[in-house]
C-alpha cells in the first residue's frame, strides 16, 4: 500500500514499534530532512551572512535557497515577505510587538476565536492590556463553524487587527479565512492568521488568501524543531520596528543609534538556525513530492475511520464536528468517567501515543464545558491498522478503570 511505502522514509517509524498519533503536536522527519541538516554540518557549516569565504557563502547561499522554497511553498510574492524564526510563537509574538504595540491603541478593538491556541491569544492580551485595546472573543457553535452574524458584529468600524487559526489544534475544523479577511479588509484591520495546523495537511497560498500575516512551524510540517516562519506583507514588514536588535540585523552602527538592514534580515537578529532552515526546505520538497491530494484524502480516510470505531465504542464523545470531512486529522475525544491523563496512559501501556490535556487551548474547553481531552492526530504515514489498534485500546479503556463496561 502506498502509505506504507512512505513508511519507509521515516527512521523512527521504522526503529520503533510506537503508534505515533500525535501528530498534531509535532510530526516525524523524513530520513531526507535528517540527511540535509547533517550534510548542512558536514559541507557547509560556517556563520552564514557575515564572512566573504567560500565556506560562509555557500553556508548563506544554502540559507537563502531555503528561503526561496518556502516563498515558493506558500506563494508569497518576494523572498523579503518571509521571515525565519523558531516556530509559531515566536512569530506571532513578532507581529505582537512590533505591529500591534505600534499600531494599536486605546478604543480600538482585537477580535480574536474563543479556539485560539494560547500562541495566539496571550500575544493579544498582552497587546490589549498595555495599548488600552479591547480583546473581543468570536464564540464558534459546538461544532466549530461561526455564525455568520458573529463574524459581522465581532468585526466592525472599532478592529484594528483580526487573529485566527485556519485549523483548531483541538476542533480540526477549518477556518473562513478568505471570508474573514474580507470583512477585516473592508474596515481597514489587518489579518493573522495561525497556520500551525494548516500548513502542513494542505495547500497555503496567501495571495489567495489575501492574508496580511501567516504563522507556522517547522516541527509540525515534518522539519527540524526550532525553526518556524513568519510571511508578512512586504509594506507592512517594512514599517515595523525590530522584534529583536543585535548581531546581523544592522546595515550600520553608530554611538547614537543603529540603521537597520533591509528585509528579511531586520527581523533575524544573531546567529541564525540555517541548518533548520535547510532542513525545513528538504521537508518542504518531500511534502510536494508526496502531494496534498494525497496527504487529504489519506487524512481524511483515517480519520473518517478512526471516528467511525470510536462512535461504536460507549461512553465516548468526540469533539466538534459528527463529520471527519470538518477534522483535518484532528480528533479529541472524552470518555465517561475517565480523565484523560488516565487514557492516555492506558493507551500508552499499548504502545500508542496520544495527547491529554487542556493542548494550550483552555478558553476553548471551559467554553466547550470540559476541562481535559484526549486527541489523536494522524499524519499520512499512518495505517488503517494503527487506527484500529487504537478504537480497540480506547474500547478497552473503562474496563482497565474497573468499569464493567
Amino acid at each position: 500500500m502506498t502509505e506504507k511505502k512512505y513508511r519507509k522514509d521515516f527512521p523512527l517509524l521504522q526503529n520503533n514499534d510506537t503508534i505515533y498519533i500525535d501528530n498534531a503536536a509535532t510530526s516525524q522527519r523524513p530520513a531526507v530532512v535528517i540527511e540535509a541538516e547533517k550534510k548542512f554540518y558536514e559541507e557547509a557549516n560556517a556563520n552564514p551572512l557575515r564572512g566573504f569565504y567560500p565556506l560562509s557563502l555557500e553556508a548563506t547561499k544554502r540559507y537563502e535557497d531555503s528561503r526561496t522554497v518556502v516563498k515558493a511553498f506558500i506563494n508569497a510574492r518576494s523572498e523579503q515577505e518571509i521571515i525565519f524564526t523558531r516556530n509559531t510563537t515566536e512569530s506571532i509574538n513578532l507581529i505582537a510587538y512590533s505591529y500591534g504595540l505600534n499600531n494599536i491603541k486605546a478604543g480600538d478593538e482585537i477580535a480574536i476565536t474563543i479556539m485560539e491556541h494560547h500562541s495566539n491569544m496571550l500575544p493579544w492580551q498582552m497587546v490589549a492590556k498595555q495599548t488600552g485595546a479591547t480583546l473581543r472573543y468570536l464564540e464558534c457553535e459546538k461544532d466549530g463553524t461561526f455564525a455568520e452574524e458573529t463574524l459581522k458584529e465581532g468585526i466592525n468600524s472599532r478592529t484594528k487587527l483580526v487573529a485566527m487559526t485556519q485549523v483548531s489544534n483541538v476542533l480540526g475544523c477549518v477556518n473562513p479565512i478568505e471570508k474573514v479577511v474580507r470583512l477585516a479588509h473592508e474596515v481597514g484591520a489587518v489579518v493573522v492568521v495561525d497556520g500551525a495546523q494548516s500548513v502542513p495537511h494542505m495547500a497555503t497560498d496567501v495571495q489567495a488568501l489575501d492574508v496580511d500575516f501567516l504563522a507556522f512551524s517547522g516541527h509540525k510540517l515534518m522539519g527540524p524543531m526550532g525553526i518556524g516562519v513568519l510571511y508578512g506583507r512586504k509594506e507592512l514588514l517594512d514599517k515595523m520596528p525590530p522584534f529583536l536588535t543585535g548581531g546581523e540585523m544592522i546595515q550600520s552602527v553608530t554611538r547614537e543609534g543603529a540603521v537597520y538592514a533591509e528585509l528579511p534580515h531586520k527581523f533575524e537578529a544573531g546567529t541564525v538556525n540555517a541548518a533548520g532552515a535547510v532542513g525545513l526546505a528538504a521537508a518542504i520538497k518531500y511534502v510536494e513530492s508526496v502531494g496534498f491530494g494525497y496527504i487529504e484524502e489519506r487524512e481524511q480516510a483515517l480519520t473518517k475511520r478512526a471516528m467511525k470505531g470510536l462512535a461504536r465504542v460507549p461512553h465516548v464523545t468526540v469533539l466538534g464536528s459528527d463529520d471527519p470531512a470538518n477534522h483535518t486529522g484532528i480528533v479529541a475525544f472524552l470518555i465517561d468517567g475517565v480523565h484523560p491523563h488516565d487514557v492516555s496512559e492506558i493507551l500508552a501501556s499499548d504502545g500508542i501515543d496520544v495527547r491529554a490535556g487542556h493542548h494550550c487551548a483552555q478558553p476553548l474547553l471551559t467554553y466547550l464545558g470540559v476541562h481535559n481531552a484526549t486527541r489523536a492526530s494522524f499524519m499520512f504515514y499512518n495505517t488503517e491498522e494503527e487506527v484500529d489498534a487504537f478504537v480497540k485500546s480506547v474500547a478497552g479503556v473503562r474496563r482497565s478503570m474497573g468499569y464493567g463496561e
